[in-house]
């Protein structure tokens, strides 16, 4: 056996190991380049809010409206600073911590609430079912952002409250959602089969129902984050997300503002940050969508096929 060959089937075991999803994602440009993104996004919101994460709120007046792309105050002011000298790189890092966060919340409970009601909804045949649908078009029935804005006005702005308020506006999507294919999956075989064999509805709902609606659940959730990311900012924007000292990406936004004409970079910059996450988190949930779907995977692999 030549070394040539040997190389070669060294290669082959050594791309065999690495993850389908990962060989198909990097196959694609456009997802790759999102999924980097967010990955340095992520990275930068844990692990750069411990590195500079005090000059978000220290002032420095040497550095007051500091043009961007300066070194003259340090690496940390390679994107500017605000009106009272705060580096933007800093305050970009933390906001994102905030705003990333307080949506991955938001997302959470609201999978948990809706996937939770939507098993108990399209499991029931009785009241029950008709009582939480009728429920959910109520919240339906209001506007996402409106409703949200009476919320955040009646209990006043704070981190649970809009925790609270971007779950409850989003529940309706996962409800609905999970009860479309519990429907369709509770009339399956399988699940026959269980009920013949004396499986409580509990466990039909949790051990045989859940995991083949699973997949679907969170594939919207990944479709919703960036919506959640949009609604977050959108409200801070407005004043009634996240309250000073803490800050969102939408609040930093709010304070440039005022100082488009003479800073634009205080408020471009996190404006720019919430573009490319949202389009980003849009890109590959697509994709992801794509990936999760057996009768659409083929575009993905298309490629591999022709080069063959």
């Amino acid at each position: 056996m030549s070394v040539l060959s040997m190389e070669t089937q060294a290669a082959q075991k050594r791309a065999s190991r690495i993850p389908l999803p990962f060989k198909l994602l990097f196959r694609d440009p456009l997802a790759g380049a999102a999924a980097v993104f967010l990955i340095i996004v992520t990275a930068c919101a844990i692990i750069a809010p411990m590195l500079i994460g005090h000059l978000a709120e220290a002032p420095n007046f040497r550095a007051r409206n500091m043009a961007p792309f300066s070194l003259e105050q340090g690496f940390a002011y390679i994107l500017g600073a605000d009106t009272l000298g705060r580096s933007l790189l800093a305050r970009l890092a933390v906001g994102a911590r905030n705003t990333l966060g307080i949506a991955a919340i938001a997302v959470m409970c609201s999978l948990l609430i809706g996937g939770t009601l939507g098993l108990i909804a399209g499991y029931s045949r009785g009241w029950l079912g008709n009582a939480i649908m009728r429920a959910t078009d109520i919240v339906m029935s209001f506007p996402s952002l409106l409703l949200a804005l009476i919320v955040l006005f009646s209990l006043g702005p704070s981190i649970p409250n809009l925790i609270l308020v971007l779950a409850i506006t989003r529940v309706p999507i996962y409800l609905r959602t999970t009860r479309a294919e519990v429907l369709e999956v509770r009339e399956r075989m399988f699940v026959s089969a269980a009920t013949a064999l004396g499986a409580s509805d509990l466990r039909l709902i949790f051990s045989h129902i859940a995991p083949m609606v699973l997949p679907t659940v969170l594939t919207i959730g990944a479709i919703d984050f960036a919506t959640v990311v949009l609604a977050e900012s959108s409200l801070s924007f407005l004043g009634l997300g996240i309250q000073a000292p803490a800050f969102t990406w939408g609040s930093m936004v709010a304070t440039g503002r005022g100082y488009l004409a003479n800073a634009w970079w205080v408020a471009f910059w996190p404006g720019l940050a919430i573009l490319l996450t949202t389009l980003s988190l849009n890109i590959l949930s697509s994709w992801w969508r794509t990936y999760a779907d057996p009768h659409q995977r083929w575009r993905l692999e298309l490629g591999k096929k022709e080069r063959k």
